[in-house]
């Protein structure tokens, strides 16, 4: 009952991504059944050590400590709502330490690879499934945009005219990325082939399957990592290793860091300054590449 009040809360209130209300759920469902088989507890009378215990517990069953931070940041978020409704006394979050995470740099692919991909009539061809997936990874790779705000796209939310793009990102706040002449064309081709295709619905989704039904992530993944296996060896080949290609790509070029926050939908320039290193890292390598002394 609480778990549900608490998703409720931040479902309305908070307004989190439905994917984000989907792993909490799993994450705090996870918790409540720890505490309840091992200590035979409700959520509401849980201490610190619980939690400690419930982290141990974790680390002994193998998850990583990027896996442990995100649960350990769905009880942070519970327990300050339990709070403010006086479902409990005391937030028994506020002495448990999350563990480090180490930090890695974001996996990108060169922009020539991904131009070679794009341009060459020797990977797509003209039918419905090739031109859509043509137009997935110019999407993704284009705008930077994420995989939930790719398949929340709405045919309306384009303006070619304008050479805009409107995404709706975490928390449902909306954001305006300009996009090429190339992709307003490889837009504009697909919304064709859709066309001809006569899909017996009126689905408003830009992106649809074979049979004209909303895209699904395993669909996108499947995509992406099949056309990027064309010209990568990297082991990642997800929709989110073309968020950090248009990143790098941007920042290469000499694009602004907040200019890329904007475009990427950051709410800190933080989370933007990580690309930063990529750049540093490629001109470490140019040097050691070029310099005589290096």
């Amino acid at each position: 009952m609480l778990l549900n009040s608490f998703l409720t809360y931040i479902s309305h209130e908070k307004r989190y991504s439905q994917h984000t209300i989907s792993s909490y759920q799993t994450d705090l469902g996870q918790f409540e059944t720890y505490i309840q088989s091992t200590f035979l507890l409700s959520i509401p009378e849980v201490k610190h050590t619980h939690i400690r215990s419930y982290m141990v517990d974790l680390m002994e069953s193998k998850s990583s400590a990027a896996t442990i931070n995100r649960k350990i940041s769905a009880l942070r978020s519970l327990y300050k709502f339990l709070l403010r409704e006086d479902k409990v006394s005391q937030n028994p979050m506020l002495l448990v330490k999350a563990p480090k995470i180490p930090k890695r740099l974001p996996v990108f692919i060169e922009t020539q690879k991904i131009d070679n991909l794009l341009d060459s009539s020797e990977f797509f061809d003209d039918s419905f499934s090739s031109v859509r997936d043509h137009l997935v990874i110019e999407l993704l790779f284009g705008t930077g945009m994420r995989l939930s705000e790719l398949l929340q796209l709405k045919e309306t939310d384009v303006d070619a005219y304008g050479g805009t793009i409107k995404v709706l990102g975490k928390r449902n706040k909306e954001r305006i990325i300009p996009i090429n002449k190339q992709l307003i064309n490889q837009l504009n081709s697909y919304v064709e082939a859709k066309m001809v295709q006569n899909f017996n619905n009126n689905l408003l989704n830009l992106i649809v399957t074979n049979t004209g039904s909303a895209a699904y992530p395993k669909l996108i993944y499947r995509i992406v990592s099949s056309y990027l296996s064309l010209v990568s060896t990297s082991d990642k080949k997800s929709p989110h290793v073309l968020r950090h290609s248009y990143a790098t790509s941007l920042l290469n070029a000499g694009a602004d860091l907040n200019a890329i926050k904007e475009l990427l939908g950051h709410s800190s320039l933080a989370a933007t300054q990580v690309y930063t290193h990529n750049s540093i890292e490629r001109l470490k390598t140019i040097y050691k590449q070029a310099h005589p002394k290096a």
